[in-house]
C-alpha cells in the first residue's frame, strides 16, 4: 500500500497531539522514561486512536509553512489537554504536601523519580498508593478515552477556541477543594495531637513536649492515613473519572 504525502502529514499532526498530551503524564513523560519508549507508545496510540484512512492520490499536500503552523496548533491543543491531566495528579500531590506539613515528615526530603522533584517519604508513600489505585480503577483507560475524545471534538486541523480564565479558575478550585477533602482527616488528626501536646505542656511543664511530640505526630500521621482511606478513595476516584471530561473542558468545548 502506497502512503501519500497527505496521509503522512495527517498522521504526523495526530502524533504531535498525542505526544504533547503524553508528556504531561507523570509516569510516562518523566525524565527517567526513555524517549524511544515514549515515541513508540505515541505511535502505537496514534495508530489505534486515529484509524488509517486511505486518501486519494490527488489529495492536496499542505505547503510547508501552513504545515508548520498546523504542527504548532496541534502541539498547543495537546499541551492544553495534557495540562488537565497534570492538574489531576497535581491535586494528589497537593494533598500529600498538606498531609506531611504537620506530621514531621517534611523535615526529610528525598528525590521522587516519578514526579522528578524533591518530596518526603510520606508524600511518596501517598503518591504510590494513589498510582496503584489509578491503575486498579482503569485510570489509564480514562486517559485514553479522554485522548480519543479530543480528536472527536477537535479533529486534526481544527483550531482551539482558547483557554477561558473563568474555566481554568473553576477547574483549579475543584481540584484544590478535592485535595483539601483528601488531606482534611490527617490534618485534623495532627491538629488534635498538637492540642493534646499543648495541654500536656501546661499540665506537666517538666515533660519535654518538643521531643515527645515529633514521634507522636509521625505515628499519628501514618495511623490517620490508614484510617482515612474510606474518605480518600471516593474522592480520588471522582478525580480520576473526571480526567477525560476535564481534558475536553479545558479546550473550551
Amino acid at each position: 500500500m502506497l502512503i501519500s504525502v497527505a496521509q503522512f502529514q495527517l498522521f504526523f499532526l495526530a502524533l504531535t497531539r498525542v505526544l504533547a498530551i503524553m508528556v504531561q503524564m507523570p509516569f510516562i513523560g518523566g525524565a527517567l522514561v526513555p524517549n524511544k519508549f515514549k515515541l513508540a507508545l505515541g505511535v502505537t496510540l496514534t495508530m489505534i486512536i486515529v484509524p488509517w484512512q486511505s486518501l486519494s492520490s490527488d489529495q492536496a499536500i499542505t505547503p510547508l509553512l501552513p504545515f508548520v503552523f498546523a504542527i504548532l496548533r496541534e502541539m498547543i491543543i495537546g499541551l492544553l489537554a495534557g495540562f488537565a491531566v497534570n492538574l489531576t495528579f497535581g491535586a494528589f500531590q497537593m494533598a500529600g504536601k498538606l498531609m506531611e506539613v504537620g506530621s514531621g515528615f517534611s523535615a526529610g526530603q528525598i528525590f521522587n523519580p516519578t514526579l522528578g522533584e524533591m518530596s518526603s517519604s510520606y508524600d511518596q508513600l501517598f503518591m504510590m498508593i494513589l498510582f496503584i489505585y489509578f491503575f486498579s480503577v482503569d485510570g489509564h483507560h480514562a486517559f485514553i478515552v479522554g485522548l480519543t475524545k479530543t480528536f472527536e471534538v477537535l479533529p486534526v486541523g481544527a483550531s482551539v477556541a482558547g483557554l477561558s480564565p473563568d474555566r481554568l479558575l473553576r477547574i483549579f478550585a475543584q481540584l484544590i477543594s478535592s485535595a483539601f477533602q483528601m488531606a482534611l482527616p490527617i490534618m485534623g488528626a495532627i491538629l488534635l495531637a498538637d492540642l493534646t501536646l499543648g495541654l500536656l505542656a501546661k499540665v506537666a511543664p517538666q515533660i519535654q513536649v518538643f521531643f515527645l511530640g515529633l514521634p507522636v505526630k509521625v505515628w499519628m500521621g501514618i495511623f490517620a492515613l490508614g484510617l482515612s482511606f474510606t474518605v480518600l478513595i471516593p474522592v480520588a476516584g471522582r478525580i480520576i473519572k473526571a480526567m477525560g471530561p476535564r481534558m475536553i473542558e479545558i479546550l473550551g468545548i
